[in-house]
């Protein structure tokens, strides 16, 4: 599948972190996500229930990132790329969860991973 629906820069607010000082504070994350989706049922229908629904996937993220609260960003990409794949029937993904300001030097930090089948 070529077609994708993205989001990009998605700003996240949770507690996340290895050191105890961050597990007591609210630290932001970005969030970019590149979802696979044949966008040709909406195209030729002009439906909007054919199309993948990024406000609703937007929503999911947000909520996803206060009732979880990992340690790790490994973590929390792993969970939720397993969640929006499930609740959205989403075939493949690559997300990139940026932590910023985590490294002083550096702008952002972060990871990305890829799941599912591009074919």
């Amino acid at each position: 599948m070529t077609d994708s629906v993205l989001i990009e820069g998605l700003a996240v607010e949770t507690v996340i972190g290895v050191y105890d000082w961050e597990r007591e504070i609210l630290q932001q994350l970005r969030v970019d996500l590149e979802m696979a989706w044949d966008n040709r049922p909406a195209a030729a229908s002009d439906d909007v229930r054919q199309a993948l629904d990024y406000a609703a996937v937007s929503e999911y993220v947000q909520a996803f990132f206060e009732r979880c609260q990992p340690a790790l960003l490994e973590t929390a990409a792993e969970k939720l790329a397993a969640d929006l794949m499930v609740t959205f029937a989403i075939p493949a993904l690559r997300l990139t969860l940026w932590k910023p300001g985590a490294v002083p030097a550096a702008r952002q930090v972060g990871v990305r991973i890829q799941r599912g089948d591009w074919s």
